[in-house]
């Protein structure tokens, strides 16, 4: 029979590596696939090569137009975070793209500025006037779009004025008060 301690080091680890292993998840696309690797460099390199798989992509609403067939949004793509939600940093995009949505989305929802996640498939490329130039545009279906609230895109931040506990915090409740010398 095994001594105590190392009885009780082998329960630990066994109940540690359960603990890890329940912990354990894969973030997969809607339809089963995993859409996690697929990177937008990839799909801008070569957009026609991955037509009809799905991708993750998100970033900052350009435009957003109706059309006859649907809405498309001009997207600048900004690297996600774990929680899926588009950076901060534009020096970090590589470029953009463009979602199309078939059903009605009324552009007014997507104001320029507004940061999305889209989910869809890859459907090809489009190539359009970008002020002087010609430019590719890696083109997505959109499954979902999640839009990301303005206060949610926020930094939250901390008042200067709280007075909470702090280094200072004693029966006096500041530096300053302190018993009289006398008593």
């Amino acid at each position: 029979m095994l001594d105590r301690p190392l009885a009780r080091t082998l329960l630990t680890a066994v109940t540690l590596l359960v603990t890890l292993a329940g912990c354990a998840s894969t973030q997969e696309g809607e339809d089963g696939s995993d859409a996690e690797t697929l990177t937008f460099r990839q799909v801008k390199a070569g957009p026609d090569s991955f037509r009809g798989q799905s991708a993750v992509f998100g970033g900052k609403v350009l435009t957003a137009r109706r059309q006859k067939d649907g809405t498309r949004i001009e997207i600048l793509q900004l690297p996600l975070d774990q929680s899926s939600r588009p950076g901060y940093d534009l020096t970090q995009s590589q470029g953009r793209f463009i979602a199309l949505q078939r059903d009605f989305l009324d552009p007014a929802t997507l104001p320029h500025g507004t940061r999305v996640t889209v989910t869809g498939e890859v459907s090809g490329s489009i190539t359009l006037p970008l002020d002087e130039t010609d430019y590719t545009y890696p083109v997505i279906n959109i499954k979902r779009v999640q839009v990301w609230a303005r206060s949610e895109d926020v930094a939250p931040r901390i008042s200067p004025y709280y007075m909470g506990p702090g280094p200072y915090w004693g029966p006096y409740w500041s530096p300053y008060w302190q018993p009289w010398p006398y008593w």
